[in-house]
């Protein structure tokens, strides 16, 4: 009789170990720079990846009627173009810090969510500074 209730439990531990690791597996987004990818392109082949580096100077193309932005990034060593279709953030700009969640397609790395490094340091507007004039302000940044 106890053989019986220690293999039930040993089966529904399988199965929810299996559930969790399955689950998990499924969801785990892997981060990676252009001169990885390159190292090991079969690995990331097909899987979703969040890739890493820098804009590219003089490579960003966007089209404000078909929403598409394209640009190059790149880690300094290696250059990855980068297909995105939205409204890039307000802080997107060359040379500027970004992550790219997404899937290769061929040599293009086709982006769905697009999230921009930016300063770490909050700096609160100076007194008597009105929201319009914070925003004019961001605006002369970029």
């Amino acid at each position: 009789m106890k053989l019986k209730y220690w293999l039930g439990l040993l089966i529904v531990v399988g199965a929810i170990g299996y559930m969790i690791w399955g689950g998990l597996g499924n969801s785990l987004v892997y981060f990676i720079t252009p001169s990885e990818y390159f190292q090991d392109q079969a690995k990331y082949a097909g899987k979703r990846v969040r890739l890493g580096g820098l804009v590219k100077q003089g490579t960003v193309q966007y089209d404000p009627k078909t929403l598409e932005l394209r640009f190059v990034l790149t880690d300094g060593v290696a250059e990855v173009p980068v297909f995105h279709k939205g409204t890039p953030p307000a802080l997107f700009k060359e040379g500027q810090g970004v992550v790219v969640e997404g899937r290769f397609e061929g040599a293009v790395f086709h982006g769905d969510n697009l999230l921009i490094k930016h300063s770490e340091t909050y700096q609160p507007p100076k007194e008597g500074y009105t929201p319009e004039d914070v925003r004019r302000l961001i605006e002369e940044a970029k």
